[in-house]
């Protein structure tokens, strides 16, 4: 039957101005309560049997829905994986946060909750705005820093549906948001959504495949050997990388291509 759409109204880009694959699209989320954006790719020319894997990038504070694909070009590095035959076809959305204050973190608090906009509503809005993709389309979450922490506590939170996770330069636990955005005391998250290694544990039982890395000068580089060091003691299986760089652009942009690979693997 005819499938309603979740949203009360939705705005696609014409595909007469769309060029490099993207598309961008605006609608109503009521999980936000009010409009979100994002930018979608699909690779060109393609032909794929069954749903086409959606990844789904996660940007930092202060950036919105363009940051991954007009600071790293991200739809380029997974262009020229998928043409040489490296990789798989695969379709990215980039959504923005939900553009609460500085940055959303991507968990539930009092002004909305920005998890469900990225779990539930961004799979289907990609349905909507991508051909090959599905409700059916295998999973995955990446992100950088504020978007490393909601693809990796996103993705534990929720193995059932995300296949795989890839955390670039994260934050991994809540209170470090405050390093970036100042005063946190607004925010109103739950405990269960604070930390990334207390939900991996949590959830240990079913467990998306885990990947994150961090640049060596990073100012998050000891949290996150803290979570790899824990993880290790835990007996819990994941992929972590050390990378020279800090926390920049053109780490991230250095380093995408390793994590859709990781992605790539366990879609």
């Amino acid at each position: 039957g005819v499938r309603m759409s979740p949203f009360l109204t939705t705005e696609f880009s014409d595909p007469r101005f769309e060029v490099e694959g993207l598309r961008f699209a605006t609608v109503a989320s009521s999980a936000l309560g009010r409009r979100g954006d994002c930018t979608f790719w699909h690779p060109q020319g393609t032909v794929t049997v069954g749903p086409v894997p959606l990844v789904i990038l996660l940007h930092g504070v202060y950036g919105s829905h363009w940051a991954w694909a007009q600071k790293a070009g991200a739809h380029r590095i997974a262009a020229a994986l998928i043409e040489a035959g490296e990789l798989p076809p695969f379709a990215l959305a980039m959504p923005s946060d939900g553009l609460f204050g500085l940055g959303s973190g991507y968990v539930r608090h009092a002004a909305g909750d920005f998890r469900a906009w990225i779990l539930d509503e961004i799979p289907e809005l990609a349905a909507m705005a991508l051909p090959g993709v599905t409700p059916e389309s295998p999973l995955a979450l990446a992100g950088l820093s504020m978007g490393g922490f909601g693809a990796l506590l996103l993705g534990a939170g929720n193995g059932d549906r995300v296949r795989a996770v890839a955390g670039m330069s994260s934050i991994t636990d809540f209170a470090q948001m405050r390093f970036f955005v100042g005063d946190i005391s607004g925010y109103d998250v739950a405990d269960q959504d604070r930390s990334v290694l207390e939900v991996i544990r949590t959830n240990r039982s079913r467990l998306p495949a885990i990947h994150f890395d961090c640049g060596e000068t990073d100012p998050l580089i000891e949290a996150n050997r803290a979570l790899h060091t824990a993880l290790e003691a835990d007996d819990i299986v994941h992929s972590y990388a050390e990378y020279p760089g800090g926390h920049e652009w053109p780490y991230w942009e250095a380093h995408l291509g390793a994590a859709l690979g990781f992605l790539s693997a366990n879609l």
